[in-house]
C-alpha cells in the first residue's frame, strides 16, 4: 500500500487519535477510580513505595487516560506541596522523556509511512525553531503534553533543548497541583493560570542560556 506523502497535518491527527482512542473508551472508568480520594487510597496502598506508584500514574498517561493533575493533586496531598511537587515534576519529565525516546528510536519509520519525508521534514523544522516554546507550554494543557513529546521524538529535536524546555514546563506544573492537593482541593483556577504563565517565564530565561542554532551534534541526530 502507497504511503501517503508529505502530511504534518495527518501525523498530527494520528498521534492525537491515538491518545484520544483510550480516553474515549476508558475515560468515565479512570476518572470514576481515580478521583482525588481514591487516587490518594490507590498510591497509599503501595506503602513508603506511595511516590512510585504517583510516578507510575503520570507516566502511564501516555498510553492510558489516567487524570494526571487529579494524580497530581493527590500526591501534593500525600507529600505537601514540597515533596510533593518534586515527585509531581519528576513524573511528568518522565513521561515526557519516555514518549519522546520511544517515538524517537521506535517510531519513526511508522512515522514516515504516514507522513513521508516531506512531512518529517516540516516536523524537523517546526521543532528546531519553536520546539522550546511547543514543549513548555504543552505540559499544561490537555492531551497535548503526550503528542507534542511523540511529535519532539519523532522529529528528533535535540536533547539539549528538548529536557530544559520540558523541565520550564514540568516544574511549575508539578509544584502548582502539588499545592492544590496540599490544601485539599482538586481544579482551582489559579493553578491553570500559574502553570501556563510560568513556562514562558522559564523558556525565555532558559533559552537565553542554551547554545544558538549551530546545527545539531551527531548524538543528537544519532539513533
Amino acid at each position: 500500500m502507497p504511503a501517503p506523502r508529505g502530511s504534518l497535518l495527518l501525523l498530527i491527527l494520528a498521534l492525537l487519535g491515538a491518545i484520544l482512542i483510550p480516553f474515549f473508551i476508558w475515560g468515565g472508568r479512570f476518572d470514576a477510580a481515580l478521583s482525588l480520594d481514591g487516587a490518594r487510597q490507590w498510591m497509599e496502598g503501595f506503602g513508603v513505595w506511595a511516590w512510585a506508584g504517583g510516578v507510575l500514574l503520570l507516566v502511564s498517561d501516555i498510553v492510558l487516560p489516567v487524570p494526571s493533575t487529579v494524580v497530581m493533586s493527590a500526591i501534593g496531598w500525600i507529600y505537601g506541596w514540597l515533596i510533593g511537587g518534586i515527585v509531581c515534576a519528576c513524573g511528568s519529565m518522565l513521561s515526557g522523556i519516555v514518549a519522546y525516546a520511544v517515538c524517537r528510536w521506535l517510531g519513526r519509520g511508522a512515522a514516515a509511512w504516514i507522513a513521508g519525508e516531506k512531512g518529517l521534514q516540516k516536523a524537523e523544522a517546526l521543532f528546531e525553531q519553536h520546539g522550546g516554546w511547543l514543549v513548555a507550554l504543552s505540559r499544561w494543557t490537555p492531551v497535548l503534553p503526550e503528542a507534542v513529546a511523540c511529535l519532539a521524538g519523532i522529529a528528533r529535536m535535540r536533547w539539549r533543548v528538548f529536557l530544559p524546555s520540558l523541565a520550564c514546563g514540568s516544574l511549575p506544573l508539578g509544584f502548582a497541583f502539588a499545592a492544590i492537593g496540599h490544601l485539599g482541593q482538586s481544579e482551582p483556577g489559579w493553578a491553570v493560570a500559574l502553570s501556563s504563565i510560568t513556562p514562558v517565564v522559564l523558556w525565555i530565561l532558559a533559552s537565553r542560556l542554551l547554545p544558538r542554532h549551530g546545527g545539531p551534534s551527531p548524538s543528537d541526530h544519532g539513533g
